[in-house]
């Protein structure tokens, strides 16, 4: 049987979700009120049901992106109050399966998790027009939509944080500074960074997101 976790700050919505998905004959093996505690108590082949805003406003967009890092495989469905639009892009943006507006119906839920287990993630129909009205938006330009969709949600947390700083305009020792590593680790990270963007600068990295609208995902 495939083991949960539910990662909300609130213990009432937790043991409330335990409860119900338990008396729907799911395994909960874990209930964490935090994006740090997730991380930490994650363990392969769990299907995780993620907050958003925990200890921070988005600490679970951040423990996702550290979860995948782990686990590339990782199943994690967002389940929040959050449901604007630019919210629902920067959460499915992380590689999670799934988005569930929280006060859902028990059962509800319960479908959504065993659609994601059976590896059959069934969008609803809100967070399906959101995305589909993004790839038409990006669908003028072969490159702009190859990017959005082959790689940006195969980044690592290491790699977002990286163009956040090139939007910043720092330079190479800046960000050695801030990440405390040595400015030959920032080097080689870029370069790493170049091959999976398929871009020949650091620049062009920043120009093509601008282009896209997508700088609220790399605050």
């Amino acid at each position: 049987m495939t083991e949960l976790m539910i990662a909300d700050d609130f213990q009432i919505i937790r043991d409330d979700l335990k409860a119900g998905l338990e008396d729907a004959g799911f395994s909960v093996a874990a209930s964490v009120a935090s994006g740090a505690e997730a991380v930490a108590s994650y363990k392969p082949g769990m299907i995780v049901l993620m907050d958003i805003e925990m200890e921070s406003a988005d600490a679970g967009i951040k423990a996702t992106e550290s979860i995948l890092g782990i686990d590339k495989d990782a199943r994690v469905i967002f389940l929040t109050s959050h449901d604007d639009d630019d919210v629902i892009m920067t959460a499915m943006a992380t590689g999670a399966k799934d988005f569930v507006v929280k006060g859902s119906d028990i059962s509800d839920i319960a479908l959504h998790i065993r659609d994601v287990e059976d590896g059959n993630p069934q969008l609803s129909q809100r967070v399906h027009r959101i995305l589909m009205g993004e790839y038409k938006r990006l669908r003028h330009s072969e490159r702009s939509l190859l990017f959005f969709i082959q790689h940006l949600s195969s980044l690592t947390a290491a790699e977002k944080e990286l163009i956040s700083c090139f939007m910043q305009g720092m330079k190479v020792k800046e960000i050695a500074e801030k990440r405390f590593v040595e400015p030959v680790t920032v080097k080689s990270q870029i370069r790493t960074l170049l091959s999976k963007t398929g871009c020949s600068r650091t620049k062009d990295i920043v120009t093509l997101i601008r282009e896209l609208g997508l700088e609220r995902l790399f605050p």
